[in-house]
């Protein structure tokens, strides 16, 4: 077969090569013509007479050039084969690639300033709730306390307010299932819930042994820590016995390392021993007679068994939720209501605790301390989930401030300079309970920021001040050399 004329009419081994290889520029007949061009144009000599003009043959030179051009480098790709189209393909996929790693930087920046503004919002509105929590707290224990302090003038039944407040507590379960059917999208029956926070009691949920078993020693702790309180409340003034209760801090820290095994602290043994000191200060500041030193040990007792119990709920129950929680203060609300409402009616029949008629009870003193005192139970466990915890226990101690600024002008109380100092160190033995853990890590990463920020400020400093004096001295013709 000859080279130049094939059998299917192609007239050359180029026009073979462009017909299989998709040249977009081929027709048949193209090298024919292309060679035909081709010899016209050497035919024609320089300074002869053509048909066509110079500029002509330039645009057909040029033409015959891109498309020789053009041929070969389809040949050469063909020639290459499947290496030339992988290296194409691979310069497309990084071209691709890169284009994706730009959109996905860009997404990623955006994302991170909708996350950081998403948890600057969120640390701020806690903060805010902080606050109030804060507030609510503070003026929920202080009203309390001096709810008491005003129904003791024509009613003297520590015990049965004790009991009536604590039943209060059943309503706490209601409460909380109002707010979950007023905030949850997805609600559920109030049995089911209450079979889900009963879970607290272990997976089998609450049954009757472990109502029993669970609810009479915490429920009797309860009561004992209130009837202590409140019976404190007789023998010294509100401020006082806010005070001495804050010690609570200092005997759980005490119970937990030696029961639960918590790590050790100096700083909190430093505090425990400043609420000792404290104590003590408050029983000397009356001379030791008999109604404060029994006053002092009501309070001191009252905050002895609020750790027992809280170090018990710990290890037996370890933590709840909001739900959780609620559930058992409820549970804690019926049992009291079932079991210990006998008590009460022995106190009355032997006259230890006497009234004459229920109509001449102070019902409004005594509903108003009940109702406060759930309030105070209910924004303690809400405010674990709606702020930081530590800023409940301090709306727990400013309780000391603000009942020493009702005692002050209600004129129940003069501060000695005993009185005043044993209540301060307490105060301050209670805030530093509230450190963490690893505060003295904390305390030194901080110090040490600040001296690396304080080095390179002088640094910058030095540079500036020689930079400064090198130009100076350029100025007046000299340079000079700094001392390394």
């Amino acid at each position: 077969m000859d080279l130049k004329t094939a059998p299917n009419g192609v007239a050359t081994i180029e026009d073979r090569i462009l017909r299989i290889t998709g040249y977009y520029g081929y027709y048949p007949g193209y090298s024919t013509q292309k060679n035909t061009s081709k010899s016209s144009v050497s035919r024609c000599q320089p300074g002869a007479s053509s048909p066509n003009t110079h500029n002509g043959i330039n645009r057909q030179l040029s033409s015959l050039s891109t498309t020789e051009d053009s041929a070969v480098t389809m040949l050469e790709l063909r020639s290459r084969g499947t290496s030339g189209i992988c290296d194409y393909n691979r310069v497309e996929r990084q071209r691709s690639s890169g284009e994706v790693a730009q959109a996905n930087i860009e997404n990623n920046q955006e994302n991170q300033e909708k996350s950081w503004c998403q948890s600057c919002i969120s640390t701020f509105l806690k903060i805010v709730w902080g606050f109030l929590i804060i507030l609510s707290v503070s003026s929920s224990w202080v009203g309390t306390t001096q709810i008491v302090k005003i129904t003791y003038k024509n009613f003297h039944c520590p015990f049965f307010m004790t009991w009536f407040s604590t039943n209060w507590n059943i309503l706490f379960f209601p409460i909380y299932y109002s707010g979950y059917l007023a905030t949850a999208q997805e609600k559920q029956s109030p049995i089911k819930k209450f079979r889900e926070c009963s879970r607290i009691f272990g997976e089998d949920g609450l049954t009757l042994k472990l109502f029993l078993k669970r609810s009479a020693p915490f429920s009797i702790l309860w009561t004992l820590t209130n009837y202590l309180y409140l019976l404190a409340l007789r023998k010294l003034t509100a401020t006082d016995v806010s005070a001495l209760f804050c010690c609570n801090k200092a005997f759980v820290f005490l119970l937990s390392w030696i029961v639960l095994k918590d790590k050790f602290m100096g700083v909190r043994i430093v505090a425990a021993i400043m609420a000792i000191t404290g104590i003590v200060m408050m029983a000397y500041a009356d001379g030791f007679h008999g109604d404060s030193i029994i006053g002092v040990a009501l309070a001191v007792g009252s905050a002895s068994t609020s750790a027992l119990y809280k170090v018990l709920f710990k290890m037996f129950l370890g933590t709840a939720n909001f739900g959780e929680a609620a559930h058992f203060f409820s549970t804690l609300g019926f049992f009291n209501l079932i079991f210990i409402s006998c008590t009460p009616i022995i106190l009355y029949f032997t006259k230890v605790e006497y009234w004459s008629l229920f109509s001449t009870l102070p019902w409004g003193y005594l509903c108003g301390m009940a109702g406060l005192w759930l309030a105070f139970n209910i924004l303690v466990n809400v405010g674990v989930v709606l702020t930081y915890p530590i800023l409940i226990s301090i709306g727990t101690v400013l309780s000391v401030p603000g009942n020493a600024a009702v005692d002050l002008l209600k004129h129940e109380v003069i501060f000695s300079v005993v009185r005043l100092a044993a209540t301060i160190i307490i105060c301050i033995g209670f805030l530093l309970m509230l450190l963490p853990e690893e505060w003295d890590e904390i305390t030194l990463r901080f110090i040490n920021n600040l001296k690396e920020k304080k080095t390179e400020e002088h640094g910058e400093d030095t540079t500036e001040s020689s930079l400064y004096s090198r130009s100076r001295s350029r100025a007046n013709g000299t340079v000079s050399i700094p001392l390394s």
